[in-house]
């Protein structure tokens, strides 16, 4: 009855229980929304033995059940995350409850008990799929088979109040149709001998076996969908969920790519070091296995469609110098990304921090309109502005012009988590903003998207985050390819397209380049072909016009106080930046910094002005047009 209070009581509450519960059918009609509260997690302590089996458990057993469920229609929710205080899934719950919107007219059902909700749903699934304890492995595994074979994803323990005696050995008795361990509790991967099921030898690391296994009896049949995976941490967390947020285990992340039938894992992107979790294997060993489960991914898809991978390196748990490995944090982000690259596949980035996101299989059922276009500026505006003359040619005077990438926004979770509290900023408006933001964010947090679209401001206008739609780098697509792959840009560019012109995007904001290559002609015929007004590689001469697309090198990150940014931006555009141009980048800052950094610039430098991004890039491109050097490239 408490639980039942607790949610009677929530600030901000839109729900209508239903008053008589109606158990939900496999008719995907309008059935009540399963709304399951899982707050008392929160509670939860990372130094409590007890809790944190209970805890994965629970939360990884749901994670698949609601993929499952809701592969067609949307019907189960969770209310988990926190992030800064904001009650993520509360908050988008409320939004679109409210009258007149998706949810309003949807009956809920709240559950608190997991065994409940399976005996509710149990016509949705074929039973389990059980996993083992003592290798972390197979719980990535698990997620991977559950998608596939409609089964639950249970671990095996057998004491009284576990899932698995609660759900197997009693209640429902599921049957379990595909065992990741053997029947007596041993493990059935061991890094010796013939791989189970196979007919393959052993890789010396039970991790990789089983991997292997999977590889084997779902990948080269081209039984799982190679259009999803998902990277996020195996059950290893349990034993060192004091590495980061409690919610960094991501199991609330499993549920979309499970309703897509996805591939999981949880792989080091290094060939020289054995990964940090399991030092006994051979060194390299994890890289051998990723990229044989990226290049079945790459042949099942024909090398036409791209893989969106969500998820990052955990690299508070595992593989960098943080946890006795020898790559740094960002070097080891950059490896995976190169790597992913090669096989024609992206990240969907939730990183560590902000890298919780819940419902993403509920929400991808949000109608979405047909478009959100927006507008470019005229040359009659640039003109009435002061920006051109008479005869169109841009006026510099002593002026120099900036712009803020405003970031970063290339993960599902980040925008889901973070962006509410900064895009409700009360500065918001006042200056003219350019918001990068993933187009392909769109397959799994669509409200965010359709949220800020329809309640920006003219001062706010959108522009694709690194690198396009989904974060790789993409001079890993030009050929030649450490791969063997063709290349992959003809790919990119008819991935990107659509989803560019269903958003109206015509600049991408930022191109990682880090360990890969800057792009090449073709390269760069890519990009012009779906971002004509402007690209801000890392790789490229300082200004370059390829086409009539305008190319800027980036600038710089601003990770100091507002005050220390501005000195440094009034010092680098004027003392060091020989053009009237100049890009930085910032992450997860309000508008409310922004205008405290251009309060600071404008009281040193009133000759800077900050530009909205269609002013910005058609004054560059105008400008490259107008200077030969410039559009060449050889300006130093």
């Amino acid at each position: 009855m408490k639980s039942y209070l607790k949610f009677y009581l929530r600030p901000i509450l839109c729900l209508v229980l239903a008053l008589v519960f109606v158990l939900p059918s496999c008719d995907k009609g309008d059935n009540p929304v399963a709304y399951v509260d899982f707050t008392h997690l929160r509670k939860y302590n990372s130094k409590n033995k007890e809790h944190l089996p209970h805890m994965w458990d629970m939360l990884h057993t749901t994670a698949t059940l609601q993929g499952i469920v809701n592969r067609e229609s949307p019907q189960i929710y969770i209310e988990y995350v926190v992030a800064d205080k904001l009650e993520v899934d509360r908050f988008w719950w409320n939004y679109y409850r409210e009258e007149g919107r998706w949810l309003s007219e949807r009956d809920t059902v709240v559950y608190n008990d997991v065994v409940k909700l399976v005996e509710d749903y149990k016509d949705y699934i074929n039973g389990a799929v059980v996993y083992d304890s003592n290798v972390a492995s197979t719980s990535c595994v698990a997620s991977a088979v559950a998608g596939v074979e409609n089964l639950i994803a249970v671990r095996y323990d057998t004491s009284p109040e576990s899932l698995y005696s609660r759900l197997i050995l009693n209640g429902p008795e599921l049957k379990v149709k595909v065992w990741l361990v053997n029947k007596d509790g041993s493990s059935m991967f061991t890094g010796e001998g013939i791989i189970p099921q196979t007919d393959k030898k052993s890789t010396g690391s039970a991790k990789n076996d089983a991997y292997e296994w999977y590889i084997h009896n779902y990948m080269d049949s081209n039984r799982c969908n190679a259009e999803y995976a998902g990277y996020y941490l195996d059950q290893y967390w349990r034993d060192h969920a004091g590495c980061s947020v409690m919610n960094a285990h991501c199991l609330t992340n499993h549920d979309f790519f499970v309703s897509k039938g996805a591939f999981f894992f949880d792989l080091s992107p290094w060939s020289d070091e054995p990964a940090t979790d399991e030092p006994t294997q051979k060194a390299g060993q994890d890289l051998v296995t990723l990229k044989k489960m990226l290049a079945e991914a790459y042949r099942i898809n024909k090398g036409q469609k791209f893989c969106h991978i969500g998820g990052f390196p955990a690299w508070a748990y595992k593989y960098t110098t943080r946890v006795g490995g020898s790559h740094a944090p960002v070097a080891t982000e950059w490896e995976f990304s190169r790597i992913i690259s090669v096989y024609n596949a992206f990240k969907d980035a939730d990183a560590i921090g902000y890298g919780a996101m819940a419902n993403a299989s509920f929400w991808q059922h949000f109608p979405l309109e047909q478009s959100y276009p927006q507008k470019w500026v005229s040359e009659e505006e640039l003109k009435q502005r002061g920006y051109l003359d008479e005869n169109g040619k841009v006026i510099i005077g002593d002026r120099k012009f900036m712009i803020f990438y405003v970031g970063d926004y290339d993960a599902s979770s980040w925008v889901t988590s973070v962006l509410p509290r900064l895009w409700n900023d009360e500065g918001r408006g006042d200056l003219p903003l350019m918001w990068c933001i993933s187009p392909v964010l769109a397959r799994r947090a669509p409200m965010v998207l359709d949220y800020v679209r329809k309640t920006a401001s003219a001062n706010d206008y959108f522009a694709a985050a690194d690198n396009g739609a989904g974060y790789l780098m993409p001079g890993m697509l030009q050929e030649p390819r450490e791969s063997g792959l063709p290349c992959g840009l003809d790919a990119w560019a008819a991935h990107c397209k659509p989803m560019y012109e269903k958003w109206g995007l015509t600049i991408t904001g930022f191109v990682i380049d880090g360990f890969a290559p800057g792009l090449n002609e073709k390269g760069l015929a890519c990009y012009a072909s779906f971002s004509p007004d402007g690209i801000v590689p890392q790789k490229t001469p300082r200004t370059r016009l390829f086409g009539n697309m305008p190319v800027l090198r980036a600038g710089d990150d601003l990770v100091q106080t507002p005050e220390k940014n501005a000195e440094f931006i009034v010092w680098d555009m004027m003392s060091r930046n020989p053009t009237p141009f100049a890009w930085y980048r910032d992450i997860l800052k309000s508008p409310t910094w922004h205008k405290e950094v251009m309060a600071k610039i404008n009281e040193l430098e009133p000759r800077i002005e900050l530009l909205d991004a269609p002013t910005f890039f058609e004054l560059y491109r105008r400008w490259l047009k107008e200077n030969p050097d410039a559009a060449a490239g050889l300006i130093k």
